[in-house]
């Protein structure tokens, strides 16, 4: 489904400004939608001047649909809609007296011009399905009259307004959680339902009508002993449009409130409440947990150094060569698992940035290389995020593959070797150069006497990877490469 950038770049000559303008606009209009129980349809003006294109649609949460299929793409000849012709030439909201009959259903249709920077830049076909039409109740008033200077404000350009452009934090309340129609001077003239429900958990005991919603929200934080933000004071007193959230000892509510000012006069305002206690409950043991992860990752890697401090104690102790030499590679084995564990530890995530742990690889087997000669070892590629389970045996195998390298590809003469980190769908390949000796005459990786190369070739297989040893001019390619999935 195309978007509404895909569609003004294609279709319109509107500027990017405009563009960000409509996005806005679009972003909320669900707003606008629920308060009327009408589908709403975003027109465009064609920049070949051959009437219109949508670009977006809305549908109401609190009402029946009116289209039940896709309109996103349809074009728009002129004169097919005059309401739509008439609301983008004179700037003025049209109505038809008369409903239109979508598949025997009867629907009531409005264009509400969008203006940006004074200018008409498109236009909102209101669609409302009258085919439950009855007397309508309180609520139902209330919506329908908060909708009605909505689409004032679109009309004067003055919505969507820029304090509540920011994003909303999970949990954002819409208008069916809960609703408080205040008048100009901030005091509550309708509550919903589900919105004296949210004050109840807050430990309201009487009504919010008629009640100023500022002093009330103050009075049931001052009785659990909580400061109230003068900022939230301004918002729940209606003179400022914000997204914010109450926190009490008993609950969380989440508010958003939207002035209503038509023709610059104070109308009041409407509040969306919607309880977020159970929620944030939830994202707080999110939280915890993924801190309890981080905190074993941590653990591990802290252990792990451990052991490889003891290992390194014992080489030091060890007089025999070639035990030497193990207790040294199991150094190295056990610092490469790691540093995977250290990443982890450092993010929420389950997974890690592979680059960076190639760098910390490369970093650590060239610091323990006691090589005499000078070695660089440069990197090259990008692989992004793997996740751990397949982070761990490629660290160890890249770490196999650079001791080798440097151990009997260069073997203590100096050179080069170069890391190179591909990423193609969901397989990783790393390649491994040196411009050492090169592989020794008949050489077989299924059957060497190198752990190193038994260990490479074991993690790579179990993961269904390949691993390729082959000769340069001068020196030798290490390559393995596994599936990701």
């Amino acid at each position: 489904m195309p978007s509404v950038a895909d569609v003004l770049q294609s279709e319109t000559s509107l500027d990017d400004d405009d563009l960000e303008w409509l996005t806005a606009l679009v972003g909320q209009w669900q707003l606008l939608a629920d308060l009327s129980f009408a589908d709403l349809v975003l027109w465009l003006p064609r920049s070949d001047a051959d009437g219109y294109v949508s670009a977006a649609q809305m549908r109401p949460t609190t009402g029946p649909t009116s289209y039940a299929e896709d309109m996103v793409g349809r074009r728009l000849a002129p004169g097919r809609r005059p309401l739509v012709d008439g609301a983008y030439e004179t700037g003025r909201i049209r109505r038809d007296s008369d409903p239109e009959w979508w598949d025997a259903i009867p629907v009531r249709v409005e264009a509400i011009p969008v203006v940006h920077r004074g200018r008409v830049i498109a236009v909102i076909g209101r669609h409302t399905n009258l085919v439950a039409a009855r007397t309508p109740s309180r609520l139902e008033l209330v919506y329908l009259e908060a909708a009605g200077l909505l689409a004032r404000m679109i009309a004067e350009g003055t919505f969507p307004q820029a304090s509540n452009l920011t994003p909303a934090r999970r949990g954002a309340p819409r208008v069916g959680d809960g609703l408080v129609r205040l008048d100009s001077a901030g005091v509550v003239t309708f509550a919903s339902p589900n919105a004296m429900s949210a004050y109840r958990r807050l430990g309201l005991v009487g009504d919010l009508v008629g009640a100023e919603l500022g002093a009330t929200t103050r009075a049931l934080h001052a009785e659990q002993r909580q400061a109230l933000d003068e900022g939230l004071d301004a918002v729940l007193s209606g003179r400022r449009g914000r997204q914010v959230e109450i926190e009490s000892q008993t609950a969380v509510l989440a508010v958003r409130l939207i002035p209503l000012n038509p023709g610059g006069v104070a109308e009041g305002a409407i509040v969306l409440v919607r309880d977020v206690t159970e929620l944030r409950l939830r994202d707080q043991a999110l939280i915890t947990k993924d801190a309890t992860i981080r905190e074993i990752h941590h653990r591990v890697k802290n252990n792990l150094q451990t052991v490889a401090s003891l290992l390194r104690l014992q080489a030091r102790r060890v007089s025999d060569p070639a035990a030497r030499t193990a207790l040294e590679e199991s150094v190295r084995r056990v610092g490469s698992i790691a540093v995977v564990h250290e990443m982890l530890a450092e993010t929420t995530e389950e997974d890690v940035d592979i680059d960076d742990v190639l760098l910390r690889l490369a970093s650590m087997v060239g610091d323990v290389a006691g090589s005499e000669q000078p070695i660089t070892i440069k990197r090259s590629g990008s692989a992004g995020r793997v996740g751990a389970l397949a982070a761990t045996p490629v660290a160890m195998a890249v770490t196999e593959l650079l001791q080798n390298a440097i151990q009997h590809g260069l073997d203590g003469r100096g050179g080069t070797v170069q890391i190179d980190a591909r990423r193609a769908g969901d397989r990783l390949t790393i390649t491994v150069d040196d411009d050492g000796a090169g592989l020794p005459d008949g050489f077989d990786l299924d059957h060497t006497d190198s752990l190193g190369l038994r260990i490479v070739s074991t993690m790579v297989r179990e993961r269904g990877g390949e691993v390729q040893l082959s000769a340069l001019r001068p020196g030798t390619r290490a390559r393995i490469s596994v599936p990701l999935a």
